[in-house]
């Protein structure tokens, strides 16, 4: 008699720690949507969601949510409170708009929207297409160079900083700020890593908490500048509370917009997330382009018509942010099994944009590609408010690049960054 098939184990599949995971994950999401809709993964705590359905489905479904703070107490959902030392780590992170669910939420988004709309992003256009031609060109002046530094990552941090407000000498810190804030979303991150987390929340903040007090003297044409005039005497009258203290019945405020922790924390939110996975997905896209020549050769040979398309794939391909949390706030049911309230679900945006169900040979990189719903930005309350200024970003570094460079090839083969829930690159060495 034939064995039954033994129990699907997730964690033997699921191995971000793993060196040669973080090179390449998408044949074991491919195991993983093989063997089902949902797999609870013991090392993670997690419960592991593979499928492009029931990934988009979830990200609107409005029993998860990123907190849970809105409406039960850490022992009450069944979860540990952070550690006290990481408190303005969570005092930062947790008062932005992405770590909040309505009514707060609501009320911050439909202030910050105002700034991130379709329009305005295209009034930015002239302004990102010259400053990607600038780097492009400094990159060819000098013969080649890590397309990270040289390009990837000045463009954007350029675009966000200068719509904030941030003063161009001051921009250099930025980077390093987020880079270690981002270090707290990776699965099970080290006491070094949170150490370094908390560090640049204390100095993000205090930093933001000058140049917020320098604009209430002296106005400008930016977004902080504006953020501060919308509230009703540009003072805050109350601290936001800790994620330790934050109860179920924390109700908008009326005659105030933002508090200065909301308004500090929005900034730091759209500073990270107005570069981070820009950043990534440039370099992504490079290097799939340069592994790809056919693909790159189309593109050089018809840029007017691919790019648009180009950029699209290109996010779907090499996916910048492969997972993104939800916690499970009333009981939901995935094809038959019962997820119960207190969990928290890894939706697998990577795997997701690989699926076979939706896309037609998710494993090629095809630049012309036409029908391709990804879901590298989101879906639902929390879709990307940045979704229009990064692909004009993309698509203008990318125009820069095939004009200046056309004869861009790798320097050296590129190590990825260590971490897996932000995908990226240490760097990309090119000649041209």
């Amino acid at each position: 008699m034939t064995p039954p098939p033994a129990p699907f184990d997730p964690s033997e599949v699921f191995t971000p720690a793993a060196p040669e995971f973080v090179a390449d994950p998408y044949p074991a999401y491919g195991r993983l949507r093989a063997a089902g809709r949902a797999h609870y993964n013991e090392p993670t705590d997690q419960w592991l969601i593979p499928h492009h359905a029931d990934v988009s489905a979830l990200l609107r479904d409005r029993r998860l949510g990123r907190t849970y703070l809105h409406r039960f107490t850490h022992e009450e959902f069944g979860r540990p409170a952070p550690p006290p030392e990481h408190e303005p780590f969570h005092v930062l992170n947790d008062n932005g708009m992405l770590d909040l669910e309505p009514p707060t939420h609501t009320r911050i988004r439909r202030l910050v929207a105002k700034a991130f709309t379709p329009r305005t992003a295209e009034r930015l256009r002239a302004y990102v297409e010259e400053l990607a031609d600038g780097l492009a060109r400094e990159l060819v002046a000098d013969g080649g160079g890590d397309l990270v530094a040289r390009v990837a990552e000045p463009l954007p941090v350029a675009v966000i900083a200068q719509m904030l407000g941030i003063p161009e000498s001051d921009r250099p810190l930025l980077r390093p700020w987020s880079a270690a804030i981002c270090g707290m979303y990776e699965l099970k991150p080290s006491v070094e890593t949170a150490a370094r987390a908390v560090a640049a929340s204390l100095e993000f903040s205090a930093y933001l908490r000058e140049l917020i007090a320098a604009r209430r003297d002296k106005p400008g044409d930016d977004l902080i500048s504006g953020l501060i005039a919308a509230t009703d005497d540009g003072q805050s009258t109350q601290s936001a509370q800790s994620a330790q203290s934050r109860r179920t019945t924390q109700p908008a405020q009326p005659g105030r917009s933002l508090s200065e922790q909301e308004m500090i924390s929005t900034c730091v939110l759209l500073l990270n997330a107005g570069h981070e996975a820009t950043v990534n997905a440039t370099v992504n896209g490079w290097y799939a382009l340069l592994r790809h020549p056919d693909q790159l050769a189309a593109l050089r040979a018809d840029p007017e018509r691919l790019v648009p398309t180009a950029v699209e794939e290109l996010l779907r391909y090499d996916t910048p942010l492969q997972l993104f949390e939800r916690w499970v706030l009333d009981d939901i049911e995935i094809d038959g099994t019962v997820i119960p309230r207190g969990s928290e679900l890894a939706l697998l945006f990577g795997s997701a944009n690989h699926d076979p169900a939706v896309f037609t040979r998710p494993g090629e990189l095809d630049l012309a590609r036409r029908d391709n719903p990804h879901i590298s930005f989101g879906a639902g309350i929390h879709y990307c408010l940045g979704a229009p200024l990064a692909r004009i970003e993309l698509a203008a570094s990318m125009r820069a690049l095939l004009r200046r460079a056309p004869a861009l090839r790798l320097a050296a083969e590129p190590r990825h960054a260590p971490g897996f829930v932000i995908r990226g690159f240490q760097e990309l060495r090119v000649e041209v």
